[in-house]
């Protein structure tokens, strides 16, 4: 059974930096797509960050050069590195896993089936 628990999430000011993990379980974690979404109040989920299999990473052009997503295959671990926060980046974080080991376009139908429970990030101006 997958399990995906995020962690690391937190309030921060402005400029501030944070690291969020998400630990998965009850599949082999280096065989598939991961990524990192968002959810702001009253926003549509957003797409953040994904890495494939192979180890290439994709990112919103609202997080580019600030939000670096890595893995440790070893620890079963995805990891979400936020730099340079900004008021807009508060939402809840989510990771997912996909079924396959390339990543999805984004916004495709039923891509990500599996979702940890996600963890707050609150950044403050």
């Amino acid at each position: 059974q997958v399990h995906l628990v995020e962690s690391g999430g937190g309030s921060v000011q402005a400029g501030g930096s944070l690291r969020l993990s998400c630990a998965a379980s009850g599949y082999p974690f280096s065989m598939f797509c991961m990524g990192w979404f968002r959810q702001a109040p009253g926003k549509e989920r957003e797409e953040v960050a994904t890495i494939d299999a192979y180890g290439t990473s994709t990112y919103a052009d609202s997080v580019k050069g600030r939000f670096t997503i890595s893995k440790d295959n070893a620890k079963n671990t995805l990891y979400l590195q936020m730099n340079s926060l900004k008021s807009e980046d508060t939402a809840v974080y989510y990771c997912a896993r996909d079924v396959g080991g390339y990543c999805p376009q984004p916004g495709l139908h039923n891509a990500f089936p599996y979702w940890g429970q996600g963890t707050q990030v609150t950044v403050s101006s």
